[in-house]
């Protein structure tokens, strides 16, 4: 074992949260970030190896093994820890393009990582497109997004020559307009009512009145926690159905962030409003080539939500709320689209629903594995998909003295939900990633080639429109279906 790799503590106990994501991993849905880092220039195994050993294991938890047994999970030093184990050499067939990559990233998506050692692996494939592609596969029980971003950056540097690791994890992650004061007794509040009604699941989901009980307990958290009960399963379409152990992957041709910028000051709302509704837009374009009828259809997506103070996110751990957005993807008018998501986000924001799901997933991780299934499945069912918008730096960085030209990931789903969207920023462009269970979307890259054209769609009206005035549905109505 390395110096490095000693430093971990022999044992810790887990965290309920995140023993929580390590109990939900399914065969058909592992719980496991993927990422893709596509470098401008060939980076060797040595320097990867390198940077790793130097960085990535300066955070002991990588060190450790997840262990759950029946009294509880803990994370345990890996006593036999081999980083050649962690840091794999792999290659493409043939000239190694993108449609092989993406398929070497899927094969990757849709394999366990070994139970027996920590949960982590770099691929680094030297021959891509004229430099190397790195895929790194994370268990979420480590961490949540916010926090591996942060992991991922205290690989890079600035320059090209490496340094002691970059400075930009304040000017990465920009507060996403949730409160993140304290809550310490509100969560606990949320989390002794959740552990309540999961005790109670089966008896309490077949009693129509459980949400009224809720709603009586006077608090804003009850409310909130009996809203999330009350909500309808989302419609039946292709995107639900039984799940496959198969996983694919695609990614889009970036889009112009200041273009992103220029449609959402436009349409007054958020650059992450106007992304959300161009991949709404997209999946109503593939839903009917499916065949689908989505007059008056609304899909919701759960939407990962930060809980903590961004500075706070290098201490790794799993700290955020899902809220259930609205995708309408029934609506033909693109400006509609974006108007619809815009104010049902400014609803989400002022509503404690990431609160609520944080408190039952902690109540989750408390559960027998009976009451676990059944509480994954019952809020699984109220969505179709899991989509996440991360905004990265907007800066070249390097790793090992490699340039990285793109970077993509994908959130893993859970319960019976087989498709996840993927928005990260990074270097003036917007990144789009999909995830898609093989067997309900076999073509993911049907997908996720509208989003480019849903989005020139607002981009068209946003420049044909009064400058001088916000963008109305109306200027839209000419670009309005496919």
């Amino acid at each position: 074992m390395s110096q490095k790799a000693s430093l971990g503590p022999k044992r810790e106990s887990m965290s309920k949260v995140d023993t929580a994501w390590l109990r939900m991993e399914r065969p058909t849905n592992l719980m496991m970030i993927t990422g893709v880092l596509m470098f401008a220039e060939p980076l060797t195994l040595a320097r990867l190896r390198a940077v790793v050993e130097e960085r990535f294991l300066g955070y002991p938890r990588f060190t450790q093994k997840a262990v759950d047994t029946a009294t509880g999970a803990s994370w345990v030093r890996d006593e036999d820890f081999d980083l050649d184990w962690h840091v794999r050499l792999t290659a493409l067939p043939g000239k190694g393009g993108q449609v092989e990559l993406e398929r070497l990233a899927s094969q990757l998506a849709s394999t366990p990582l070994d139970q027996s050692k920590p949960l982590w692996q770099f691929h680094l494939v030297e021959r891509y497109d004229g430099g190397s592609a790195l895929i790194a596969r994370i268990h979420h029980c480590y961490a949540d997004g916010i926090a591996l971003v942060q992991v991922l950056l205290s690989l890079t540097d600035v320059a090209r020559r490496p340094g002691r690791g970059s400075d930009l994890q304040k000017a990465w992650l920009k507060d996403d307009g949730v409160r993140v004061a304290k809550r310490v007794g509100a969560i606990d509040r949320t989390i002794a009512l959740g552990g309540k009604m999961l005790e109670k699941s089966m008896e309490m989901y077949r009693d129509p009145t459980l949400p009224m009980v809720l709603a009586k307990e006077g608090s804003a958290i009850a409310r909130e926690l009996a809203h999330a009960l009350s909500l309808s399963d989302d419609p039946k379409t292709v995107l639900k159905g039984r799940l496959g152990v198969s996983k694919r992957v695609a990614w889009a041709k970036p889009l112009d962030l200041d273009e992103v910028k220029a449609v959402s000051r436009a349409c007054d709302c958020t650059v992450n409003d106007v992304l959300l509704a161009a991949a709404a837009g997209a999946l109503r374009s593939y839903l009917l080539d499916r065949g689908e009828a989505l007059d008056g259809v609304t899909l919701r997506a759960t939407v990962p939500v930060n809980l903590r103070p961004l500075e706070h996110a290098r201490k790794l751990g799993n700290h955020f709320g899902l809220v259930f957005l609205e995708l309408p993807v029934g609506e033909p008018n693109p400006v509609r689209r974006v108007e619809r998501v815009a104010a049902h986000m400014r609803e989400l924001k002022n509503a404690r629903q990431a609160m609520v799901t944080y408190g039952l997933l902690a109540a989750v991780g408390m559960t027998t594995p009976a009451v676990q299934r059944f509480a994954l499945e019952l809020f699984s069912r109220k969505a179709s998909l899991v989509a996440t918008n991360v905004p990265g730096p907007q800066m070249p960085l390097y790793m090992a003295g490699a340039e990285i030209r793109e970077m993509m990931f994908w959130v893993p789903q859970n319960g019976s939900i087989g498709l996840g969207i993927s928005i990260l920023s990074y270097n003036g462009r917007v990144h789009f990633g999909l995830i898609a269970d093989a067997r309900l979307v076999p073509d993911p890259e049907q997908v996720i080639r509208r989003f480019g054209p849903e989005f020139e769609k607002l981009l068209y009206v946003a420049l044909m429109a009064d400058w001088d005035a916000p963008v109305g549905a109306g200027e839209a109505e000419a670009v309005g279906d496919r």
